[in-house]
């Protein structure tokens, strides 16, 4: 029996940071499934990245092994506070899911849907009207904050601000620059401190409002800590602004080369809700999320010690051929979409993904409708490291005849 291989000094599988196009990140996870699905790379100080489904999913299912309170996500950038749920780790983080949960039931998503089809209707109509425009500038990176004002009954302008923050944020995450990702950070935090502040003063109904629901709440008897309020607010206003930002590009970018697919879907809306659960496996924007190891673990025979970063690529492990037949391209009303993990699985699933495939139904239904077709009429330019997926896709627009 072969003894379990631990790190080497100079071992580097993969570079997280190379220079990437629409398809390579995908064509090195696939080889790395092959080869090394338990990879080491050497940047951000050295982590390990597990790209197989049954790997990330074993790690995301036992808590108990495998901490979010340490890393959550690399590389780690976590400089000014601990922000719950995500950061703590059961039962510390349940209080704060229980809370959280209750905002994004079907019945929340359904009251929601007319204001969210209104901005996105109104948006795509405008670019629609222009004939061509940049979908992410114009389109990816607008369209969240104003479903978030929504959401968190802001006014829009600060939503607007927290997205620019937000960018400005992420931005400093890809290029490692410390000094800009605690500025950015603490921004947000000031803004999240002005949102709680704003709900103390003239407090919303609690069923209505998750920042106050939040400081209405009491288990066992006692108010969340303040700063642990803070935040959780801080995580919440931030979080839906940059996955959809690199998302929806990808999703159209994929949708203007393939006609047919355009056509089915113009014709038969109702297939668009699988469309986009179909989306998320193929085109999974996370691939930095991360666990720390308790203790020494093995996993594909690899000896991962206690608190050495795991990066959870769930952009590989949804594209896993051994679970998903032909992985790499995307098939309408897949029949084990289940097993995907677009938004994580075990106890920090990500509480909001029904807003997110509202918010993604939503804008096809609305772009298709409007257009007879879409293409892609420039360079597409990809995000880096953690997020996966697109920063730029020039697209030009067939519109469709108003209605009569």
């Amino acid at each position: 029996m072969t003894a379990p291989r631990p790190a080497q000094p100079d071992e580097h599988d993969f570079d997280p940071l190379a220079e990437e196009t629409f398809t390579s990140a995908h064509e090195t996870y696939r080889e790395l499934r092959g080869r090394c699905p338990v990879a080491r790379s050497q940047t951000y100080g050295g982590f390990w990245a597990l790209f197989r489904h049954a790997d990330v999913t074993a790690v995301l299912s036992d808590s108990d092994t495998f901490t979010t309170s340490v890393q959550n996500v690399v590389p780690k950038f976590a400089f000014t506070g601990r922000r719950p749920p995500l950061h703590l780790d059961p039962p510390e983080h349940t209080d704060y899911r229980r809370v959280i949960n209750r905002f994004f039931t079907r019945g929340r998503m359904t009251a929601l849907e007319p204001a969210v089809r209104g901005h996105a209707g109104r948006l795509l109509g405008e670019l629609v009207a222009r004939g061509e425009s940049d979908i992410s500038a114009d389109y990816a990176r607008v369209f969240p904050a104003h479903v978030f004002a929504d959401f968190f009954h802001l006014p829009l302008h600060l939503a607007e601000r927290i997205e620019q923050i937000s960018a400005e944020y992420v931005r400093a995450i890809q290029v490692v620059d410390d000094e800009e990702v605690k500025r950015s950070s603490r921004l947000l935090y000031d803004i999240a401190a002005e949102v709680i502040d704003h709900r103390r003063d003239a407090a919303l109904d609690p069923g209505d409002d998750l920042t106050t629901a939040l400081l209405a709440a009491r288990p066992g008897g006692e108010p969340l800590p303040d700063d642990m309020v803070l935040g959780c607010v801080r995580q919440l206003l931030v979080t839906g602004m940059v996955a959809p930002s690199v998302f929806i590009g990808t999703m159209l970018a994929h949708l203007a080369e393939h006609k047919d697919l355009q056509r089915l879907l113009r014709s038969a809306p109702e297939r668009i809700p699988g469309a986009v659960d179909e989306y998320l496996r193929l085109y999974t924007p996370y691939r930095g999320m991360s666990r720390t190891a308790r203790r020494d673990v093995v996993i594909g025979g690899r000896l991962i010690r206690k608190d050495e970063p795991i990066a959870l690529v769930y952009t590989s492990a949804n594209r896993d051929e051994s679970v998903f037949e032909d992985g790499e391209n995307f098939v309408l009303d897949r029949p084990n979409l289940r097993e995907a993990i677009p938004f994580g699985a075990g106890i920090h699933a990500c509480p909001g993904a029904p807003l997110a495939r509202m918010m993604l139904r939503v804008t096809l239904e609305e772009l298709l409708t409007r257009t007879t077709d879409f293409h892609v009429a420039g360079e597409i330019l990809m995000a880096r490291w953690a997020e996966w997926g697109t920063r730029s896709v020039p697209l030009a627009f067939e519109p469709a005849a108003p209605p009569s």
